[in-house]
């Protein structure tokens, strides 16, 4: 990891994030570690920890944090934001960061809506996944290639 040279940071970055609703709390987080043993998506994938995430907007690293693509890897499933004993709010707060991201030019405009939609899109192909496993079928199989490969060919 690089050095963090905390004078060429932006130390009103948090500040921006508690004045908005839903993230008052977010600076309580000492990282106990309840959200990210808890998140489905840090379970499969290395590089998400919404401790990270905090830890880094506390610093400052606003470019860092609002041009990152893990912004855009939580799943909005709420399971930090009702386990956190801190009351942080980790969902609310990763939705405030996607609209700075956005208001403040680091992601464009439309992945907010593309981000949303993706997400209905991969519960129908979890929900035809289960069935399919449920009852295993020739049919069940093809509708869950097909959703996969659809979604795969659709750009950002």
């Amino acid at each position: 990891m690089d050095k963090i040279i905390l004078n060429k940071m932006d130390p009103k970055f948090k500040d921006d994030i508690v004045s908005q609703p839903g993230a008052e709390f977010f600076t309580r987080c000492f990282t106990c570690g309840t959200c990210t043993a808890a998140c489905p998506v840090a379970e499969v994938h290395d590089e998400y920890d919404p401790r990270k995430i905090i830890r880094m907007a506390i610093l400052g690293m606003r470019k860092e944090v609002l041009s990152s693509d893990v912004l855009w890897m939580c799943s909005r499933c709420y399971t930090c934001y009702a386990l956190c004993p801190q009351n942080v709010k980790f969902t609310d707060v990763i939705s405030i960061l996607r609209d700075m991201a956005i208001k403040e030019g680091y992601i464009p405009k439309e992945r907010l809506d593309q981000a949303r939609e993706l997400d209905k899109k991969l519960q129908s192909i979890r929900c035809k996944i289960i069935d399919n496993k449920l009852h295993p079928n020739q049919e069940n199989q093809e509708n869950v290639k097909k959703s996969i490969e659809d979604e795969l060919n659709e750009k950002w």
